[in-house]
Parts: C-alpha cells; structure tokens; sequence
C-alpha cells in the first residue's frame, strides 16, 4: 500500500475528487494548508498599503491505496491539478506499512 499526498490549488479540488472517483479511488482525507515553494507568495493591496502574502492558501489530499492503483491515481491528479502556471503543487507517495479500520478491526487492504 501506498499514501500519495497531493498538494493541489484550493479550486482544483472538486475537479480531482470528481476524476478519482471516476477511477474507482473514493476515499480520501482533505486538509486546508498554506504553503510556499518556488512560488514565494506574493504583494496584496488592502486599504491603500501593500504587504506580503507569504504562505498561499492550498488544499492538501491524503489518499491510501493498494500499490497497483498508485500510477493510475497519480496520472489523474497530474492531469486534472494542472494549470502549467507556477504554484500548481506536489506529489508525494510514501509506503504504508498497517492500516487498521477501528469499527471492523479490518487490516491491511480490506481496511481502505
């Protein structure tokens, strides 16, 4: 099994649940996070002053999965998050070593 984590812009974030669940990958956790990375923020104008937004608004997705749904998920994540412009985000995929569904006491597979 496998986490990706999918940091992704906050309006992308229907588009990329709609299109996993078209694949067959339905669960998910999602997170409101800030962030920076090569993109380093940026100036806003509030009441006539200018001042630096350093962390941007973004949503993060944690989802688990069998290892041969992993490719499948990312290419649709790549795909669907996409807008070319700096700041679109990351990918991280990292092993899973137990997952434990606390209702069924359900392990490994049977529990995602």
């Amino acid at each position: 099994m496998k986490k990706i984590e999918a940091i992704i812009k906050p309006f992308k974030l229907d588009d990329v649940r709609e299109a996993l669940s078209d694949v067959g990958i339905t669960g998910m956790t999602v997170c409101e996070v800030k962030g920076f990375g090569r993109q380093k923020g940026h100036t806003e104008l509030y009441r006539g002053a200018e001042y630096m937004v350093d962390f941007l608004p973004k949503v993060k997705l944690d989802i688990v999965t069998a290892d041969e749904d992993v490719d499948r998920a990312i290419e649709v994540i790549l795909k669907t998050a996409q807008t070319g412009k700096i700041g679109d985000g990351k990918i991280f995929v990292t092993d899973v070593e137990r997952v434990i569904r606390i209702r069924t006491g359900e392990e490994d597979e049977e529990a995602i």
